[in-house]
């Protein structure tokens, strides 16, 4: 009988060379697994960047997955030079989600959550503002006001990295209108998604639809990426448009942008959670 529990993920990525495939699959053959998904891909057959991910199904996997990590360290790692990550499916990422004052995007997450598209749980939810904390509790969900002053950011951040570390498996910026540190990123250890208005690094900062409407965009729509400490600078997970015309107004534009917003970053975050993306550097690859 199969069973959800009995799914797997194995995500492999480094130098290309011959052979990698064939190490993989027999790997798994030999534990006795069987691969029901494959994707691969690298950047130059003749020393380039190969990644891959496999889906599979081993039955019993949670008792197997010791001896199979060892298997794959001792090919994988010791004799390829490669990485890898093993991920049992039926374990849903813990997702922490930070929010200002706008509601679109987190209110979407929550929302594909609780109907089950989104493969996540959400611990918290983390605001600099009390606005949302009604209509956060709506889904059972605890919300916390962490107020972010100026002259005492530093203490924030340490109030919010003691209700995230050990906690989250990846933390969601929902519109969450404060940069967060160097430090802050480093202390947390988990992945950070961002969702940004426009393409990057198109219209940074304040009133970006505003300042859109006085440049006459033809085109309005949204950034998903992780986390640096580089400001809008990190690898990029997911892009989408709109046309949009000279009829329509800043608030138009800001209305139609929220609807790219809150589909790329809802994209984002399921591919990450299904563990589709695969950083490398400064650019990820999305299977």
């Amino acid at each position: 009988m199969i069973v959800a529990e009995d799914y797997g993920r194995l995500i492999v990525q480094g130098a290309d060379r011959p052979g990698i495939v064939s190490a993989v699959s027999a790997i798994l053959a030999g534990h006795g697994a069987n691969v029901v998904a494959l994707d691969q891909s690298t950047s130059d057959p003749a020393g380039g960047r190969f990644f891959q991910r496999t889906v599979f199904h081993l039955p019993d996997l949670p008792s197997k997955l010791p001896a199979l990590g060892e298997a794959l360290d001792a090919k994988l790692v010791d004799e390829l030079g490669l990485s890898f990550r093993l991920v049992e499916a039926r374990r849903h990422k813990r997702v922490a989600i930070l929010v200002s004052k706008l509601d679109h995007c987190l209110l979407d997450l929550l929302w594909r959550q609780r109907r089950g598209e989104l493969r996540m749980t959400v611990p918290m939810v983390i605001s600099n503002h009390p606005d949302l904390g009604d209509d956060v509790r709506q889904f059972g969900i605890p919300f916390f006001h962490v107020p972010v002053e100026k002259e005492r950011k530093a203490e924030a951040e340490k109030e919010q990295l003691n209700l995230l570390k050990g906690n989250v498996d990846l933390v969601v910026l929902a519109r969450y209108m404060q940069i967060l540190s160097g430090g802050f990123l480093d202390e947390l250890g988990v992945p950070v998604i961002n969702i940004h208005h426009s393409f990057l690094p198109a219209f940074m900062g304040a009133g970006p639809y505003q300042r859109a409407k006085e440049r006459g965009v033809k085109l309005v729509g949204a950034t998903a990426h992780y986390v640096t400490e580089d400001l809008d600078e990190g690898p990029i997970i997911e892009q989408d448009v709109i046309r949009v015309s000279h009829r329509e107004s800043a608030r138009d534009l800001q209305r139609r942008g929220a609807d790219v917003e809150r589909l790329v970053l809802s994209r984002a975050v399921s591919w990450h959670c299904d563990d589709r993306v695969i950083r490398d550097g400064n650019t990820t690859v999305v299977f």
